[in-house]
């Protein structure tokens, strides 16, 4: 996550004359104008990897309640969409995004801004990342409460963007990735969340799921874009993990941890962390302790290139720049290797780190380093899904959100196709056509 200092308030996220979502059912449709019949040339069951001829999806008050193929008639009422000619898959998710981050504003550049000038970035953000075909996403991590404003005004249909799975603040030790590291003792900048006990861990966890946390976002290592911290260390003890981890679970919340460096990446393993976030210098040891615990690795393997290419003009320091220099190449490798030895791999891009709507150039590296386009996809619909515990999401299945895009062209053959999404339905509702 791209550390702006501490621009948090603790102010509730705030969107003022915000126009309503375009398209968006009203409560006053009747069920007949909420019916859809979708059809297309293909559909991906990203279940099997197959492609599944000539499709045909019911879908009633947003939720999918009929799938089949072949020649159907067109249920009386229903509004028919006909994507012939292109690939029906399911909506995309990302699993690590900061929708209130902007990577324009690097180092110290973004100070020049108010608190609240990074809630109303979020709004954009959030439509952007829906109109690249991500209809879910995981925010694991964000200031001032900004991504859970956000998930309640785009749930109570008050503006655009995609179901949003919220951290609220993620948290560390003192002084670790997730605290204020750019500024003098003078300031007095701190993190309000730091934990440096197992009793501190366990209060955080029940602060954040107070406010609107549906994931815990923990700090297990330092990191790339803060000041004074190493990817390679370890910040945040086994006993600490163990002691967040067994409060998250008790309250049903899973737990996502930052950790590059390989000692905290098999810590967390160790401590039950659902999610591993950058796995950036896992050895062999934590690729087989992933594999053994079942814990799902998100590594966002895309973003460098953005990075080291506009970085510093955006204001990045030289020394977080030679971090990320440091860390690509042995991230892609170790990714390589985590995917030959079966590890569970899901689509986790860290947008906000690089331009938001940018997100599906990841399938295509994640092809690069070893992954089908189909294994792909699924680490981005079906995958991302279990791993989010979700049944409503990831899959073009009965009782499953409406959450669709569409391509021209085979997906499996051409990954890069996600990239320019012209088709994109949340819910029922197109939001996005451009055929």
């Amino acid at each position: 996550m791209i550390e702006r200092g501490l621009l948090a308030s603790g102010c509730l996220f705030l969107a003022v004359g915000l126009a309503l979502v375009p398209g968006a059912v009203s409560a006053q449709e009747s069920v007949a104008e909420a019916t859809v019949w979708i059809t297309a040339e293909r559909m991906l069951d990203v279940r099997s990897g197959r492609l599944v001829d000539q499709p045909h999806v019911l879908v009633r008050n947003g939720r999918i309640v009929e799938t089949g193929s072949g020649a159907a008639a067109v249920p009386a009422g229903a509004k028919h969409v006909d994507l012939q000619g292109m690939t029906l898959l399911p909506g995309l998710i990302d699993m690590h995004v900061h929708l209130d981050s902007d990577p324009s504003y690097g180092g110290y550049t973004g100070l020049q801004f108010s608190d609240r000038f990074w809630s109303v970035l979020a709004v954009a953000h959030a439509q952007k990342t829906l109109m690249a075909g991500f209809t879910s996403v995981r925010n694991v991590g964000a200031e001032a409460w900004n991504d859970v404003g956000l998930r309640q005004a785009i749930d109570a249909g008050k503006i655009s963007g995609p179901r949003i799975v919220t951290a609220g603040y993620s948290f560390g030790s003192t002084g670790g990735h997730c605290d204020s590291t750019f500024f003098p003792p003078s300031m007095e900048q701190k993190s309000p969340f730091n934990a440096d006990s197992p009793e501190e861990g366990r209060k955080r966890v029940r602060e954040l799921r107070k406010y609107g946390a549906q994931v815990i976002k923990i700090c297990a290592t330092g990191g790339v874009f803060s000041r004074n911290t190493e990817p390679g260390q370890q910040q945040l003890s086994l006993e600490e993990m163990k002691a967040i981890v067994e409060e998250a679970h008790l309250q049903g919340l899973k737990v996502a941890a930052h950790a590059h460096g390989a000692s905290g990446i098999k810590d967390a393993i160790r401590a039950g962390v659902d999610t591993i976030e950058h796995a950036s210098l896992i050895d062999d040891e934590g690729i087989a302790l992933a594999k053994k615990h079942g814990a799902w690795l998100s590594m966002d393997i895309y973003n460098t290139d953005y990075t080291q290419a506009e970085g510093k003009k955006n204001g990045v320091l030289e020394d977080n720049l030679r971090k990320d220099r440091e860390v690509a190449d042995i991230q892609r490798e170790g990714f390589r290797r985590a995917h030959a030895a079966g590890v569970k791999l899901v689509y986790g891009t860290d947008a906000g780190v690089y331009p938001h709507g940018l997100n599906g150039g990841q399938f295509k590296v994640m092809v690069r380093y070893g992954m089908t386009p189909v294994e792909a996809i699924r680490s981005a619909t079906l995958d991302a899904a279990v791993a989010l515990d979700r049944k409503d999401v990831g899959a073009i299945e009965k009782d499953r959100w409406a959450d669709l895009i569409a391509v021209a062209g085979d997906p499996t053959q051409d990954v890069s196709l996600l990239e320019a999404i012209p088709f994109v339905m949340k819910g029922g509702e197109v939001v996005k056509d451009l055929r």
